[in-house]
């Protein structure tokens, strides 16, 4: 006979009849209309839908950036509606790694360093903060880019300081917000390839995207209309073998933030 089994480790995101509402009585727009959603550790999910249908909304929640009129959202096992101000702040800084589609770096500040800075917020030592930081870049394909500020770089390679940036404290999931929405198709690709090679290695990924080309990398696409979650589609990945230059995928660390 067999031992008893471990117990199943708490899905990454785990929604729960979750509504969203703006301003009160006949004015209040419904932007979320009970929302149920889970996503496993180790998923490759794109949320799609139009202008309106609610996945900017849904991404602030998933993202801890906003919490839900009703419903609940756990994330790693965490229910975020019982946290206040600080806590979710923490959480953000810790579980979930942002890549939006503006970049959002800082002027004049070098990629080491824009790396580093959730490193420093959650007080990790300098020399630390600096190794991980130039193991997430070299991550990226940007260990000669170290130096460079914002202005120096390509506009895929700032996304790509920005993708370190937001791997670099390990989190439990990997949030992207139309990632490749400021990039040519060069460069689209080259972050694309990325983002395979860190699913493939075990990481939680969430894109928010209107491109059927960028959801088609994904796992599972789920669609939004209406606030409501209508569409579920699931599909197999091959594994990438190649980056999108051709050249064989650098090996992604398993750590906290990889599969379970």
């Amino acid at each position: 006979m067999t031992g008893p089994q471990p117990p199943r480790p708490a899905p990454v995101i785990d929604v729960r009849a979750a509504t969203k509402s703006y301003g009160r009585g006949a004015a209040s727009v419904h932007a979320l209309r009970g929302v149920d959603l889970t996503i496993e550790s180790g998923e490759y999910v794109a949320i799609m839908g139009s202008s309106g249908s609610g996945k900017s909304t849904l991404m602030n929640l998933l993202g801890c950036l906003d919490v839900p009129t009703s419903g609940r959202y756990l994330l790693d096992g965490l229910d975020v509606g019982r946290l206040d101000e600080r806590q979710l702040a923490l959480v953000r800084n810790r579980r979930i790694g942002f890549v939006f589609q503006s970049f959002n770096l800082i002027p004049r500040t070098s990629a080491l360093a824009q790396v580093e800075l959730p490193l420093s917020y959650a007080g990790v030592r300098a020399r630390e903060r600096r190794r991980r930081a130039l193991a997430a870049l070299e991550l990226v394909g940007l260990a000669d880019r170290t130096d460079h500020a914002p202005n120096e770089l390509s506009g895929g390679q700032q996304q790509r300081v920005a993708l370190a940036r937001a791997l670099v404290t390990a989190p439990a999931l990997l949030l992207a917000d139309e990632p490749t929405g400021n990039l040519d198709s060069h460069s689209t690709a080259d972050v694309l390839g990325i983002l395979d090679r860190l699913h493939d290695a075990g990481r939680t990924i969430v894109i928010i995207t209107h491109e059927d080309e960028v959801a088609a990398r994904a796992e599972r696409v789920l669609r939004l209309v209406d606030g409501l979650v209508v569409g579920d589609h699931r599909r197999t990945r091959t594994p990438a073998s190649t980056s999108a230059s051709g050249a064989p995928p650098r090996p992604v660390p398993l750590d906290e933030g990889a599969r379970r």
